[in-house]
């Protein structure tokens, strides 16, 4: 299977075919990447200052909630943190009107997440092998549990010149957690509670999220199975757009500066097969319901 569907969408407010939304709907659910070469994000020549890794030195990414306005992960000056701000909001409406046109059954089942700005290079990055993102791995969010909704992201590449981003597309996730879900144990019984308490947790893990957080940990952790795996190694040049369900497609970001991505949560119950989606497979895999 081909990770990756691509379509001529050159236009943040396109109107895509029906033809194009079912196909897009396919490969994400099937946890393929959706690439639009040429999508690009636009822009605007003040804003030529923001392409400095300076101001992604206190994170690695710099994040904004779109919804409320916060930009946070930077140390710029108050006019740099403005230019930002308005840079980042108007990816994240960008993002939002592509998603909406291309996925348009998620409708009310689409919920915001963080857009953030990754002015680093990915490559060389010193970081612990948890957060190392050049491990492949599937997402999990160890503080903001899902509990089931789907993590949904958008991806541009908006490098100045010629900086490509480099991914690895690893196993289908059935693959994966084969692999890994026998030597997972269940969660401690009342572990849920305690982590939301000391506020480790936003809202209690469910045991879906508990799982996915240890499927994270151990692709990442094994050494062997990080070039051993099927995989694919792709780059996506600056100018373009992607998208994947990156709780199920295994990836691995290699070489790369300047990105912006927004994330969405996307219901369960709007999915055109929610069969597919992980939490379905994990518990078919353990036999008892997880959220």
């Amino acid at each position: 299977m081909d990770r990756l569907v691509t379509l001529p969408i050159d236009r943040w407010d396109a109107a895509p075919a029906p033809a194009d939304q079912a196909l897009a709907i396919e490969a994400l659910e099937s946890g393929r990447v959706v690439w639009m070469p040429a999508l690009a994000f636009g822009f605007e020549p003040r804003e030529s200052v923001l392409f400095d890794p300076a101001l992604g030195a206190q994170a690695k990414n710099i994040s904004l909630d779109p919804r409320r306005h916060l930009l946070r992960g930077t140390s710029a000056d108050a006019a740099a943190r403005e230019l930002l701000q308005t840079m980042m909001q108007r990816y994240a409406d960008a993002a939002g009107r592509i998603v909406q046109a291309l996925l348009p059954r998620y409708g009310a089942g689409l919920h915001w997440g963080r857009t953030s700005f990754r002015p680093c290079e990915i490559e060389g990055r010193r970081t612990s092998w948890r957060k190392d993102d050049t491990r492949l791995h599937v997402d999990a969010f160890p503080s903001s549990p899902t509990g089931g909704r789907r993590i949904l992201r958008v991806f541009s590449n908006v490098h100045p010149q010629d900086g490509t981003r480099r991914w690895r597309l690893g196993e289908p996730f059935e693959d994966v957690a084969r692999r890994f879900l026998p030597a997972i144990r269940a969660p401690w019984p009342g572990s849920a509670a305690l982590l939301h308490r000391l506020r480790v947790t936003k809202q209690p893990r469910s045991p879906y999220d508990h799982y996915m957080g240890r499927l994270h940990d151990r692709m990442k952790a094994d050494p062997a199975y990080q070039t051993s795996c099927d995989q694919i190694v792709h780059e996506f040049p600056p100018g373009g757009t992607w998208l994947v369900y990156t709780d199920l497609a295994s990836h691995a970001a290699m070489r790369g500066q300047y990105m912006l991505e927004q994330t969405f949560l996307v219901e369960m119950a709007v999915q055109a097969d929610p069969a597919r989606a992980p939490l379905r497979v994990l518990e078919r895999m353990l036999g008892r319901a997880l959220a």
